[in-house]
């Protein structure tokens, strides 16, 4: 049997960082969260783009154009949905989620979810930096992982 797992090693990467607008100064504090972890990891700040988006929504959509540019190894979405008194969370969070996944499956590269969905905006601020820490951070580090993993133990298949 053989088992892989990843570190977060930067070194060589290129990353996209996609970031939604709405709820800012949640969105900005995720933002600054993951490009500060992927430069701890030796990403070169010239190897990290930040693509800022209206909101949430437009997170997924964002992602697959910067993938399909062939210059990212992968990205990391932050953005944060609040629940409301409608079914508008449930939907936006649902569906860009649902998109960010479609995407890394699409593209086979790593798409991390820094997208907070919570109930309320203490929560989200608890997330972005505060009490629960950085989830920004944490998306970094995991599109970091699995880009390791995937060196160790997934390389892509040669040409013959």
């Amino acid at each position: 049997m053989a088992e892989f797992s990843g570190e977060p090693h930067g070194a060589g990467r290129r990353i996209a960082v996609v970031a939604s607008r709405f709820n800012e100064g949640v969105t900005t504090a995720l933002c600054e969260g993951a490009v500060s972890a992927l430069v701890g990891q030796g990403v070169a700040l010239d190897d990290i783009d930040v693509l800022w988006v209206p909101g949430a929504w437009e997170l997924p959509v964002a992602v697959r154009r910067a993938l399909s540019s062939g210059r990212y190894d992968a990205a990391v979405a932050v953005g944060a949905v609040v629940r409301g008194d409608t079914p508008h969370f449930d939907i936006v969070a649902g569906e860009a989620s649902r998109g960010l996944m479609e995407a890394s499956r699409d593209y086979e590269v790593p798409v991390t979810l820094g997208l907070l969905t919570t109930d309320t905006m203490e929560q989200a601020e608890a997330r972005a930096g505060g009490a629960h820490g950085n989830k920004g951070a944490d998306a970094a580090l995991a599109a970091l992982e699995v880009l390791d993993l995937f060196d160790r133990a997934l390389p892509p298949e040669e040409d013959a």
